[in-house]
Formats: structure tokens, sequence, C-alpha cells
């Protein structure tokens, strides 16, 4: 019988492919975590404006283009007309205007001299007609409190 030698060998020394291997890794974890940091960049700035006030979506007419987003102003008292498919009207603040055709039925509130947000887009670029298929009436007396520079009638009450 021969003796088996058990004296502990030294490992092997590491191969030359296993650094490149967790190189990889790594920066597929770096490409995942900047995705994932600019997916919550982008969500939440996009959700930070609620709206565009009259004024800014005139200024910003150009980049807003036709795509969607919500528009807030004051109704102007006497513009509101009922139509087939919902009613049409300007909002105001300050001296500028945009007119609005909505689709749908107005809520109950909805009149002249109130601040609303509706939700629509431009008819076009250089359009200063606002399509609208949704209107949010704004009646609590804190927003007023909180916000009169923008909800001043065109007389310069507020509300």
């Amino acid at each position: 019988m021969t003796a088996t030698d058990l004296t502990p060998s030294t490992p092997p020394a590491p191969t030359r492919g296993a650094a490149p291997h967790r190189r990889r890794n790594l920066a597929a974890m770096v490409v995942i975590a900047g995705a994932v940091v600019f997916l919550l960049v982008k969500g939440i700035s996009g959700s930070l404006n609620f709206y565009e006030t009259v004024n800014e979506a005139l200024k910003q007419q150009a980049s807003l283009g036709t795509s969607t987003f919500r528009l807030e102003g004051v109704v102007k008292p006497g513009s509101i007309v009922a139509t087939a498919t919902g009613a049409s009207f300007t909002l105001v603040q300050g001296n500028n205007h945009i007119d609005v055709v909505n689709t749908g039925t107005p809520p109950q509130l909805f009149q002249g001299n109130i601040p609303v947000v509706v939700s629509g887009h431009f008819a076009s670029k250089q359009s200063s007609t606002f399509v609208s298929s949704q209107i949010l009436v704004k009646h609590s007396s804190t927003y007023i409190a909180d916000h009169p520079d923008r909800v001043k009638a065109q007389n310069g009450t507020v509300r």
C-alpha cells in the first residue's frame, strides 16, 4: 500500500478572465441604476407642474405645441357658448386670453368668472385655440387665498 500525500496544496491563481466578468457586472449595474434614477427624475419633474397658467402657456406655446397639458385660468364672464358637443369659452389671466373649445358636458359648477383647469392641447402650434376634453372647477376658498394673483376676475375683483 502506498501512502497518500495529504499535505495541503496552494489554490490555483485566479485566471485573468475573472476581472473582466466583474467589470461587466458592475457596468450593467451602473447602467440599470442610471436608468432607474432617470425614470424617477423624469416622473417627478413631470408631476411637479400640475398645470400651466394662461400666461405661461402663451409664453411656452412653441415648445408645448400640440402636446396634452392642463391649462388654468379664469372663465371670462359672458364667453360661455353651448355647442353641439360641449361648450366654448375664454380663459383669461390679466390681459392675456385663450379660447377653449371643450367636448363633453361641463361640470355643474361651471360658470363665468371662476377659476378652472382644462385638460387638452392647442389646436396647432400657432393657434390660440385650446381643444379640451375635461374641465375641472376650482372652488376652494383656500386656493383663492393662496393664489390671489391667479384668480382675479377681469374687473380686478377676487373671487
